[in-house]
C-alpha cells in the first residue's frame, strides 16, 4: 500500500499503519524530504514520530520515495495524505492533490481502493474520481473519505485511538475494504455518503472553532463584570451536555489554516446556495477580533507600541509542535514588529531557520535571554515549561514588569504578588 503526501499528516499515517503491520511506500515529491524521512527525520517535531519511524524503517515495513509511479505499482490501497495547503485567506488551494490523481492514474491498479484523509472542500471526492476515469477511462477503482483527526502535538495518540473514524465510501464493498484496512483502530466507525463525511469534518471543526469563539466573548465580557471566565469555562465542562473535554478555555483564537479553512468551506458553500450563514460569520468576526486584543491591551498600558521591546515566550501553533504556518504567535510578532516595537523570542521547539525571514525579531536562546530588558512579557503558546519559569528572576530583568499571559497559563495572583502587572484573557 502506498500514502501520498509525507508532510505532517503523510509522515504519521505511513508511520502509524506501518506499526500496525503493513508494508507501506510512501510517496512524496519533495526529494529533501524524502531522504530525511528514510533517515528517520521527521519533516516536523511531534513527540513519537521520530520512534515510531526508526522502528519501522529498521524493520523493512516503511520506505520513502519521491517516484509516484513506483509508489502507485501495484498497490491495493492508495492513501490520499497531502496537507492541504491554505492561503492567507484560508481558501483552499488543491491543485496538487487533483495533480497528482491525474498523474497515479494510469498506474492504479484494477479494483484499488483510492482512501482520501486529506482535508477537501465537500464535493471534491467525486471530483477526484472523475478526474482518475478521465485520465485513465479503464480505471476500477473504489473511492472512500475517511476525514484525518490528527492534532498536532497529538497526532499519533489521536491515530492510533481515535474518539471515532467516519467511513464515505462510494460502496458498501469499498467502506467495507477501508474498515478491513483499519482494523486495527478501536473506535465507533459509521459509514456513510462521501458527501457526508465530507460535511462531518468541516460540522467538526466549525463546531470547535465555535466553541472557542463563544468563551472568548464570555471571557471579554467577563472582563467587565468582573468575573473570571477561565473558572466560568471549568464550570461549563462540569455540565454533562457540554462535557469535560469542551473546547471552552478563553484565550487567543483559533489560528488559520484548519478551523478557519472549514469556516470558510462552508461559507463558500453557503454563498453558491444564497443562504446567509450569519453564525459563521460571527465566529470569524470573534476570532479576528480576540487575537487583535493582545495589542490593544499591551496599548492600553504603554499607550503607543513604537519603540518597546517586547518579550514574547512561545511561536508555534501550539505545544507540543515544532509547525509555525499561519501560528496566531507569529501573526501577534509581525503585527508588534508593524507597529514599531522590537521583538525576542524563544519557543522551545521552533527549527530556527524555518522561521520567516521577513520578520526582523531576535531569535533568544532561551526564556531568559527573550525577556531580559524588555518592556512587556507576552506567553502566546501554552508550552508546559513556561509554567515552571523562575518569573522572579525574569522580573528583576525587565525593564517594566508587565505580564500578558495569553492562554491563561499561570495562577494571576501568584504572578502579581510577584510584582507584575498581570493581564490574562478574561480575567
Amino acid at each position: 500500500m502506498c500514502t501520498l503526501g509525507a508532510w505532517h499528516l503523510g509522515a504519521v499515517t505511513s508511520a502509524c499503519l506501518a506499526a500496525f503491520g503493513y508494508n507501506i511506500l510512501a510517496f512524496d515529491p519533495d526529494k529533501d524530504r524524502v531522504a530525511n524521512l528514510n533517515r528517520g527525520v521527521p519533516p516536523l517535531f511531534e513527540p513519537g514520530l521520530d520512534e515510531l519511524l526508526a522502528e519501522n524503517l529498521a524493520a523493512g515495513r516503511l520506505q520513502y520515495t519521491s517516484d509516484l509511479k513506483a509508489a502507485v505499482k501495484g498497490a491495493a490501497y492508495l492513501l490520499l495524505t497531502f496537507d492541504t495547503p491554505v492561503d492567507e485567506q484560508d481558501e483552499v488551494d488543491l491543485g496538487e492533490i487533483y495533480s497528482t490523481c491525474e498523474r497515479l492514474a494510469p498506474d492504479m491498479a484494477q479494483g484499488a481502493t483510492l482512501v482520501v484523509s486529506s482535508q477537501v472542500p465537500v464535493g471534491t471526492c467525486e471530483e477526484l474520481a472523475a478526474a482518475i476515469r478521465n485520465a485513465n477511462p479503464q480505471a476500477a477503482f473504489g473511492i472512500a473519505y475517511v476525514p484525518e483527526n490528527l492534532r498536532l502535538g497529538q497526532a499519533i495518540q489521536r491515530f492510533q485511538h481515535p474518539d471515532m473514524l467516519v467511513i464515505g465510501a462510494d460502496s458498501p464493498a469499498t467502506a467495507e475494504r477501508v474498515e478491513r484496512l483499519l482494523s486495527a483502530v478501536e473506535a465507533p466507525k459509521p459509514r456513510v455518503s462521501l458527501r457526508t463525511a465530507e460535511m462531518t469534518k468541516h460540522a467538526i471543526n466549525a463546531f470547535l472553532a465555535t466553541s472557542i469563539s463563544f468563551i472568548n466573548e464570555i471571557a471579554n465580557l467577563c472582563e467587565r463584570a468582573g468575573a473570571d471566565a477561565v473558572e466560568v469555562g471549568e464550570a461549563l465542562r462540569l455540565d454533562q451536555r457540554i462535557g469535560p473535554r469542551a473546547a471552552l478555555r478563553p484565550g487567543l483564537g483559533f489560528a488559520g489554516g484548519t478551523l478557519a479553512r472549514d469556516l470558510k468551506a462552508l461559507m463558500r458553500l453557503a454563498g453558491r446556495s444564497n443562504y446567509e450563514a450569519p453564525l459563521l460569520r460571527g465566529v470569524l468576526a470573534v476570532n479576528d477580533r480576540q487575537n487583535a486584543m493582545v495589542l490593544e491591551k499591551l496599548r492600553q498600558v504603554h499607550g503607543s507600541l513604537e519603540g518597546l521591546t517586547v518579550g514574547v515566550l512561545g511561536l508555534t501553533y501550539k505545544a507540543g509542535t515544532s509547525a509555525v504556518r499561519r501560528s496566531v504567535a507569529m501573526e501577534i510578532v509581525a503585527a508588534l514588529l508593524s507597529e514599531g516595537a522590537k521583538v525576542k523570542a524563544f519557543d522551545p521547539k521552533v527549527v530556527v531557520e524555518e522561521l520567516p525571514s521577513d520578520l526582523p525579531f531576535e531569535s533568544a536562546r532561551d526564556a531568559y535571554e527573550a525577556t531580559a530588558g524588555s518592556d512587556a512579557l507576552l506567553i502566546l503558546t501554552d508550552w508546559p515549561e513556561f509554567r515552571a519559569l523562575d518569573f522572579d528572576t525574569i522580573r528583576q530583568s525587565m525593564r517594566r514588569s508587565v505580564l500578558l499571559d495569553a492562554n491563561n497559563i499561570l495562577d494571576p495572583d501568584q504572578i502579581t504578588k510577584m510584582g507584575f502587572l498581570y493581564c490574562g484573557m478574561g480575567r
